[in-house]
């Protein structure tokens, strides 16, 4: 739970330092002015959407949707898939493609809240240095910006790592937001009254020219929620559940409120009341550990970015991604290198463009919101149609829902021209990034599978060449995608060179989900129905925390298996390349093309990721168009 702390509730966990000031920011296009009456209104909604969105829809409902314990929207996109038209759901495939769709779009919008939170959440915190000396106004961006390069460089050590160390630094900081909300509470007590919905109802009846562009602001009090999801493939459900509800709620609801009751005394702090709601000698000592506890802010999207790069890689959205897992007890916890840096260089680039948070405020909002609603009409989805909902609770409660998501996002709308555009074309370009790989994956895969032909019938004709290949001696090892069709690799050897090698083994590689695989169990070898023809196919197992290590594992086959030894030091490894061109036929726009072999650019070196050493490694291409 510790850990969960520590990375899962960091974003959410900070929103108390920005919402409240948002909301009656008098510099907004649309500015709610400070009174009483809208005091109540504010606290009573903030609180209620916290309540609706985060531990309602995300804590009770959508984080029972989990593929394998893997959480996020593509976790969402995966169960979706499997609800097909020719199983026994009965829904049409047209539907779970339109849905699945959607549910990249809420994937591609998760990416952008992964590089606007880091921004927006550290910029916040080190702008409270305003406060104690106004001086210290033109250090905060280059403050933020090496703060921010510390953040992404710790990553490779891990969120298990990472979290230990944060955890304990977030139960002060919740500790110390609730004690500052009791202090705010006592002061003017009956702020408590906003605990009731009534006060929320009623600024939207009587106000809603001013309460529905609030909506705007107020969603920032739940951004962070669509994190708790995404990152549940790193802890699980019932540490992420047990510390929102034992810890973080309860000092976010002591803050907020005691956010609002200073506003009822003292309707001159608006510009910062959670750090003005902090006695004088404790400021600076807040606005430190604030720094430090919005650096763990931007840690919940940076670990929710890994998985859902991960989880888009394996559905076919991305290119084959070099991935760490940094944790035998957990398969989620896992390190993606070069979305890591990607997004240090977006982060880096929107803390300078934008320089403050009052101007970042406009723009975050909008991802979030979007992928919330999203999230909610998949999860709904699927409670109807995999674990049989009645309509009438998957109507009330779905639309409900989504109602009120949809008032956020409208409301979000509204900040279109001041900067909300931006986490839509962060959203819009990784969109149309993910479809135009998953399309022409599927293009070349089956131009691929067409080249290559079956590996049985291969092999079947080799064995039956008249007159037969000349064999040279020595090893050859062809790595391949599997059994079922042949290395492009071998058969360009084959029909080029006219020669086989004395011994050919065809490997290919299987990642289990379990930490590692005893070496007994690793390798399994099949002589694809000819015993004497010296060619094998093997396939060699490992676990996710292992790093696949082809030289490793053919030291363990057995050389009674494979008519003899294998030497390790003379042996040629031949790996299959292909080299992605634009073809004449009309798969895609020419631009997506273009853009298609320019994403398979990021996919991870073979030779380096199965460990083959490269004086002894054969690269052999085919052209595929697209």
């Amino acid at each position: 739970m510790i850990g969960a702390l520590g990375v899962v509730f960091g974003d959410i966990g900070t929103s108390p330092i920005y919402t409240v000031q948002t909301v009656f920011n008098p510099d907004d296009p649309h500015p709610v002015p400070i009174s009483p009456a809208h005091v109540y209104g504010v606290v009573s909604l903030i609180f209620w959407s916290v309540m609706t969105i985060v531990t309602l829809t995300y804590v009770v409902l959508v984080m029972r949707a989990d593929n394998d314990g893997e959480g996020g929207v593509m976790a969402l996109i995966t169960l979706v898939k499997k609800v097909s038209s020719d199983g026994a759901y009965g829904v049409d495939k047209k539907i779970t493609r339109a849905l699945a769709t959607l549910g990249i779009l809420g994937a591609a919008l998760f990416f952008g809240d992964s590089m606007i939170t880091p921004a927006m959440s550290v910029l916040s915190a080190v702008e409270g240095l305003k406060i104690v000396d106004p001086r210290m106004a033109d250090f905060v961006v280059p403050i933020t910006a090496v703060i921010i390069v510390m953040l992404f460089a710790v990553q490779r050590h891990g969120t298990a790592i990472v979290g230990r160390f944060f955890g304990p630094v977030m139960i002060v900081w919740f500790l110390a937001i609730g004690a500052c909300g009791v202090r705010g509470i006592l002061g003017h007590p009956q702020i408590l009254k906003a605990l009731s919905p009534l006060y929320a109802l009623e600024f939207m009846a009587e106000h809603i020219h001013i309460a529905f562009f609030a909506l705007a602001a107020v969603v920032l009090s739940v951004t962070g929620a669509e994190a708790l999801y995404a990152d549940m493939g790193h802890f699980g459900r019932k540490p992420i559940t047990f510390a929102w509800l034992l810890i973080v709620l309860p000092a976010l609801v002591l803050n907020y409120f005691g956010q609002g009751a200073f506003l009822l005394g003292d309707q001159s702090v608006v510009n910062a009341p959670f750090f003005l709601l902090v006695p004088n000698w404790a400021q600076l000592p807040m606005i430190l550990l604030a720094t430090v506890a919005t650096v763990i802010a931007s840690q919940s999207v940076i670990t929710g970015a890994y998985s859902v790069a991960s989880q888009a890689a394996q559905l076919g959205y991305l290119p084959r991604l070099r991935v760490a897992h940094t944790s035998e007890k957990a398969i989620g916890q896992i390190y993606v290198p070069w979305i890591n840096g990607a997004l240090m260089v977006m982060v880096l680039i929107i803390v300078f463009a934008f320089r403050s948070s009052a101007a970042l405020g406009y723009a975050y909002g909008m991802a979030v919101t979007g992928t919330i609603t999203i999230t909610t009409v998949l999860f709904f989805f699927i409670a109807r149609h995999r674990w049989h909902w009645p309509l009438w609770a998957v109507l009330l409660g779905g639309g409900t829902l989504v109602f009120i998501d949809l008032m956020f996002l409208a409301a979000n709308l509204t900040k279109l021209v001041h900067g909300a555009w931006l986490p839509l074309l962060i959203g819009l370009v990784t969109f149309t990034v993910l479809i135009t790989w998953q399309r022409g994956r599927v293009s070349v895969t089956a131009t691929r599978d067409k080249v290559e032909g079956s590996l049985p019938d291969f092999v079947g004709d080799i064995v039956g060449h008249e007159p037969p290949y000349p064999r040279i001696p020595g090893t050859a090892v062809f790595l391949n995608r599997g059994v079922a069709s042949a290395p492009l690799a071998m058969r360009a050897n084959v029909n080029h060179n006219h020669v086989l090698h004395q011994q050919v083994i065809i490997m290919s590689i299987d990642t289990l989900p379990v930490p590692r695989v005893p070496d007994d169990e690793r390798i399994s070898v099949d002589d694809l129905g000819y015993h004497d023809d010296g060619i094998f196919a093997v396939s060699a197992k490992f676990g996710y925390m292992e790093r696949p290590n082809v030289p490793a594992a053919l030291r363990l086959v057995d050389p009674a298996r494979i008519d003899g030894p294998i030497d390790l030091d003379t042996v040629s490894y031949f790996l299959s390349k292909v080299d992605l061109c634009a073809g004449p036929e009309p798969t895609m726009a020419a631009w997506r093309k273009r853009l298609f072999i320019t994403t398979a650019h990021i996919t991870a070196d073979a030779a380096g990721y199965f460990g083959l050493p490269l004086e002894q490694t054969v690269v052999i291409g085919a052209r595929i168009e697209v």
